[in-house]
This record gives C-alpha cells, sequence and structure tokens, in this order.
C-alpha cells in the first residue's frame, strides 16, 4: 500500500486553517457579541469579512495558476 503524503500534508494543511478561521469567527464574534452587544458583532463580522476578502483572492489567483501550470504540462 503506497500512501501520498503529499496530499495528506495538503489535506491537513486545509483543515487547520479552516479550523482558524472558525475559531477565529466563532469565539471571536461571539466574544464580541457577549461584551459590547450584537452592533459591535455584526461590526467585527465587516471587519473580518474585509481582512479575508484580500487572502481569498490570493488563494483563488494561486489555484488558476496551478490549474493552468497543470493544464499546460499535459499538452
Amino acid at each position: 500500500m503506497t500512501r501520498d503524503l503529499r496530499k495528506y500534508a495538503k489535506q491537513t494543511n486545509v483543515r487547520l486553517g479552516v479550523g482558524a478561521a472558525l475559531l477565529l469567527l466563532i469565539v471571536g464574534t461571539g466574544l464580541i457579541y457577549f461584551i459590547y452587544g450584537p452592533a459591535a458583532a455584526v461590526g467585527g463580522l465587516l471587519c473580518l469579512a474585509a481582512a479575508l476578502l484580500p487572502i481569498a483572492l490570493i488563494i483563488l489567483s494561486l489555484a488558476v495558476l496551478d490549474w493552468i501550470q497543470k493544464r499546460a504540462d499535459r499538452s
């Protein structure tokens, strides 16, 4: 039986990233909500979305470049 360690590492990194984002979103916004109220929690969500937008765009552009590179190698 062979093991694809690159696939395992990629899967682990994705899971860590999603877990960190969810932890930040749930715990961070929850603390803002309990300390400052619902209006501040909405503001916190907007700030998180604004901060994550450039990161998501970078990840998307790298995924597109990877797809183009893999497609070019097949030809």
